[in-house]
């Protein structure tokens, strides 16, 4: 049985796939969001940041090895109104004309079981630093790959918030803050 040309490159390629190794690195802005619920009252606020960057380097063959770093746009913030915004992006909240960004930077990604992860890093805001830890899902999409993850931010420890809207009675402390990235991968490269 002859065998064409074509079938024989497409087997082998199969046949050594397992030595290239498959690295997300780009984001994809369209596809990602970043979202956060506040609870004032006790009812839960949705909101969103319209602007960030985010940067990555992500083998789930080798997690330990991963890289990344999340930078939001704190001006861009959509609490669900305009006066809601207003005040969200004023000195007792976020300062945004002192403070404009957001950063998490990891230091380390462990694997935590299944396609669950855990990055540990620093969250910079409003000028004070904090190591967090975030857990994240990884699931390939096709030739991209979706990561999603919660990091339980609690306002205070920031600044968030001051005056009387330090009252975690009125404006709960934690505020889950969820994300939801989608990235490419980089051009495959042989393992060494």
């Amino acid at each position: 049985m002859k065998r064409s040309p074509l079938l024989l490159l497409l087997l082998a390629t199969l046949g050594t796939s397992s030595a290239f190794a498959v690295e997300y690195t780009t984001v994809i802005p369209e596809k990602s969001k970043i979202t956060f619920t506040s609870k004032q009252m006790g009812v839960p606020v949705d909101g969103k940041f319209g602007k960030f960057t985010a940067t990555l380097n992500f083998d789930p063959a080798k997690p330990e090895a991963a890289k990344a770093q999340i930078e939001i746009d704190l001006a861009s913030v959509d609490a669900g109104s305009k006066e809601a915004n207003d005040e969200v992006i004023s000195k007792g909240w976020f300062n945004v004309k002192e403070f404009p960004k957001a950063r998490f930077v990891s230091t380390s990604v462990k694997s935590v079981g299944g396609s669950r992860y855990e990055a540990r890093g620093q969250m910079s805001i409003k000028g004070k630093t904090r190591d967090m830890t975030i857990a994240f899902s990884y699931r390939p999409a096709g030739v991209n790959a979706v990561f999603e993850g919660l990091l339980p931010l609690q306002r205070t420890q920031f600044g968030i918030g001051e005056g009387a809207w330090g009252d975690t009675s009125v404006v709960a402390d934690e505020v889950p803050i969820k994300f939801r990235l989608t990235a490419s991968q980089a051009i495959a490269t042989p393992k060494k």
